[in-house]
């Protein structure tokens, strides 16, 4: 499978990996096990270092899965801090909340059911840190919906802008054309941005970082 980083450098940075929290490592597993997506592990390192550094009180998640990055972005968010995080899947509902209730963040993530689409364009707040983790075929509509929600200097994290390497590939497999076509649509249209400052890094599967200017 096309990727990144050569495995020897990824098993490199994963030597300084400190143990996992228990939780982490359990929601790491079952995740791999179950063939369910979640932040790569070096991009949630780095969502949490811009958390720490951007002290964001109001924090909104599209794309909730078992919570995993939820859980990570609450246990670093000021005391007062909260995280709304948006997931349609039914199934994930029932994970992402048993988690938080194990992780007792009960109080910092508002864990909500439902279509995205549908229930951003109903929030009043704005949001000082977004991001955006879901269908590659709706970030772009998802995207204009946090710029309208996204305070001046917030910060948009957005995952899977390499999406396995595939978008720099002159092969795709047809399994990941369609969402590939997504990817380097959404790519172009990130970073010609004028409402922000935006940079892609090559970190896990590839993120996006915008400043609201």
């Amino acid at each position: 499978m096309s990727q990144i980083l050569y495995q020897q450098q990824l098993n490199y940075l994963e030597s300084f990996r400190p143990e996992p929290n228990p939780l982490i490592k359990e929601m790491e597993d079952f995740a791999s096990e179950k063939r369910i997506p979640i932040l790569d592990w070096k991009s949630a390192e780095l969502l949490e270092q811009i958390i720490m550094i951007s002290r964001p009180k109001r924090v909104l998640e599209i794309g909730t899965a078992i919570a995993y990055s939820a859980v990570r972005i609450a246990r670093k968010l000021k005391k007062k801090g909260t995280i709304d995080t948006i997931e349609k899947s039914l199934d994930n509902i029932s994970l992402a909340t048993d988690y938080i209730k194990r992780a007792q963040l009960e109080k910092q993530i508002n864990l909500i059911q439902g279509d995205a689409l549908e229930i951003m364009p109903l929030l009043t707040k704005k949001y000082e840190l977004i991001f955006l983790d879901a269908d590659k075929e709706d970030y772009e509509k998802l995207f204009y919906y946090s710029l309208m929600l996204l305070k001046k200097g917030g910060v948009i994290f957005v995952d899977n802008l390499m999406w396995h390497g595939y978008p720099a590939a002159s092969k795709v497999p047809p399994s990941y054309k369609n969402s590939t076509k997504h990817v380097r649509e959404f790519n172009k249209l990130f970073m010609n941005q004028t409402a922000l400052k935006t940079s892609i890094y090559p970190v896990g599967d590839g993120v996006g970082i915008g400043v609201k200017i």
